[in-house]
């Protein structure tokens, strides 16, 4: 998400409430700091939304009681006030590939912001901002060095600074390795049943071990103590926990994969995999999207690592130490602030069919989505050619809009999916369209958040068609842009997301045919039925984000 005004995002995980009051107890229990007795009290300044949230906070730490009872109105306030009274010394660090804040050279030779549109930082950023915590990313954009410090800082956001953004620098010969290579040539087909075989070199694995070296060093040279809260982000990171568990054995490491992981035999092919466990369980916590990536994780280490494995306390002992490996869906800001700077959802139609050439009666699908062999583009495709040789009263009443941000194109395996999709997108306008009608519009660029925001307001139905995904955000996305409680998802069943949101019509995007006809379902569907559902999802979403917020503090707090 783009916008950088937000002031309420309180999203990150939603755990389950069992497995917070384990975290709690187990880790209290061994780290707790000492307080006075009235630390939990409000201070003469506090405000009710404080107190409330530190009472949920203690309900938690004694016995896991839902909140429901006592849903609190969560800001960056309201968490400053209680990491300031419960961790007075604690310091958050973020370790990301991809920065919140990238500062490109126009063609005028000035230096322009960009904020990427990334559920990751979006999750992540309030949490930095309340604990005027610090940020280590990749200084990837072209002006990046010309506004940092001497130390390579830059205090963000631009216009109310309120953490630091510390940058990495790579050279070209490391980033290749690193990134392009190992990670995005090797872990990503591994961990995504997406049937691309993935590559291994040797000369990427010595750049993905050298560049995790490097983001450790700069994590201990960022750490103002011997116990900082690190926060490690995803799959360009698996050797970065242990790395800095080496330096600083006090220190809490939250480690979050973003993506799915793979059963055991799957994960056997990596020629490091051993290494890359080693490292992961350098953790405090180690969390993933579901359960089922969860367990897949704790049966690799199972099968590869001498270990304890304490499967009711989801817990692994390895080298002295315990991790705990925990299930928690990232969800999304709620309300989302920026549809107040939106047009209403029927001007956003207007504009949206007039910019596209989409005919007045047409139904709107769209996908919207990096360009990447994991989201099931082509399928999505295939099911529209289904639909209308299965139902050719469709054809000229239906209009597929996929936006397909360009991503990782130097790649053989996107090169490829790229010429695919805009061979497959040309075949079938040729096929069933005219000089007035084009059933496919592919438009292979970026999108602004507010952007893509107009275009799920415009929509009649959602396509989110991955193939594998660990929660996938843009269907969460989609229903908190139709306030008008309007709109129909469809939702793979191998997305996170179809864990929550049931109300959606789940597909396999692997059955061309059925879902054409689950499409026909959706361009039928009556509007009544789409707001039952569409208030479900909406009640699914709303909640997330207040339980979340309540589990990342608490989830912190435990493992101080």
């Amino acid at each position: 998400m783009t916008q950088y005004g937000v002031d309420l995002l309180w999203v990150l995980i939603l755990v389950s409430l069992g497995l917070s009051a384990l975290a709690i107890f187990v880790s209290v229990s061994r780290h707790r700091h000492q307080h006075p007795k009235g630390v939990n009290t409000p201070a003469p300044g506090d405000d009710v939304a404080s107190e409330a949230a530190r009472k949920v906070l203690r309900e938690f730490e004694k016995n896991g009681q839902s909140v429901d009872a006592a849903l609190v109105t969560w800001s960056p306030e309201t968490l400053r006030k209680i990491l300031t009274e419960d961790l007075p010394d604690a310091q958050v660090i973020v370790v990301s590939n991809r920065e919140p804040y990238i500062h490109n050279e126009d063609k005028n030779g000035d230096v322009e912001l960009v904020v990427p549109a990334s559920g990751l930082v979006s999750a992540l950023e309030p949490i930095t901002r309340a604990c005027a915590g610090t940020w280590i990313a990749y200084g990837g954009g072209s002006a990046d060095h010309v506004v940092v410090d001497a130390n390579d800082r830059v205090q963000v956001p631009p216009g109310n600074p309120s953490y630091t953004l510390r940058r990495v620098w790579l050279t070209e010969e490391q980033y290749q390795g690193y990134y392009l290579g190992f990670a995005n040539e090797g872990l990503w087909p591994l961990c995504h049943v997406a049937f691309t075989r993935p590559t291994f070199r040797d000369s990427d694995w010595e750049a993905y071990e050298a560049v995790n070296r490097k983001f450790a060093d700069t994590v201990v040279a960022e750490a103002r103590n011997e116990r900082p809260i690190v926060l490690v982000q995803d799959y360009h990171f698996a050797l970065l926990p242990r790395m800095i568990r080496e330096r600083l054995p006090d220190a809490i490491v939250i480690t979050f994969w973003h993506i799915p992981w793979p059963n055991s035999e799957v994960f056997s092919i990596c020629p490091w995999r051993e290494r890359i466990l080693d490292g992961l369980l350098g953790s405090s916590i180690i969390g993933f999207h579901t359960q089922f990536h969860a367990n897949n994780f704790t049966e690799s280490v199972d099968r590869f690592m001498e270990s304890r494995i304490e499967r009711a306390d989801a817990a692994i002992s390895y080298g002295g130490q315990t991790t705990l490996v925990h299930a928690y869906p990232i969800s999304i800001e709620w309300p989302v602030e920026l549809l107040k700077a939106l047009p209403s959802v029927e001007d956003s139609r207007q504009h949206i069919r007039e910019r596209f050439g989409i005919p007045a009666d047409a139904k709107l699908c769209v996908g919207v989505e990096r360009l990447d062999y994991t989201k099931g583009i082509l399928d999505r495709f295939h099911a529209l050619d289904e639909l209308f040789i299965r139902h050719p009263e469709t054809i000229g009443k239906v209009v597929f809009l996929q936006i397909a941000a360009p991503s990782r194109g130097s790649l053989p395996a996107y090169k490829q999916l790229h010429e695919e999709c805009l061979r497959l997108a040309e075949e079938l306008n040729e096929r069933y369209g005219n000089e007035h009608y084009h059933p496919v519009v592919l438009v292979a660029e970026h999108h602004s958040q507010k952007g893509v925001y107009e275009i799920y307001r415009a929509a009649d139905i959602c396509l989110v068609t991955s193939l594998h995904d660990g929660m996938n955000l843009v269907a969460k996305e989609f229903v908190a842009s139709r306030d008008d409680e309007q709109g129909v998802l469809l939702l793979s069943t191998f997305a996170g997301a179809s864990r929550e949101l049931l109300e959606a019509l789940i597909v396999n995007p692997y059955d061309a045919a059925m879902m054409s006809e689950t499409m026909l379902q959706a361009l039928t569907m009556g509007p009544e039925e789409q707001h039952e559902r569409m208030r479900r999802m909406r009640s699914c979403c709303s909640s997330g984000p207040m339980v979340s917020a309540c589990s990342m503090v608490s989830l912190i707090i435990a493992a101080s």
